[in-house]
């Protein structure tokens, strides 16, 4: 837990593309629930800013 911190704050590629990759499963989730308006609402904003987050995050450099 605390790599995982410490990646974060670093900058590291591992950390952060969790993190992306987890944005975009919320987006797509959002996307595919029937209750909730409002998560429809904003899962494309969701599921594209994880997308974009992923692109810039994997030029990161390497976790140590």
């Amino acid at each position: 837990m605390i790599r995982f911190i410490k990646g974060l704050f670093t900058l590291r590629r591992g950390p952060w593309e969790l993190v992306a990759t987890l944005l975009i499963g919320c987006g797509v989730f959002m996307l595919m629930q029937p209750f909730v308006l409002w998560a429809y609402t904003y899962s494309f904003i969701v599921t594209l800013t994880g997308t974009v987050m992923f692109i810039i995050v994997s030029h990161f450099p390497e976790q140590e």
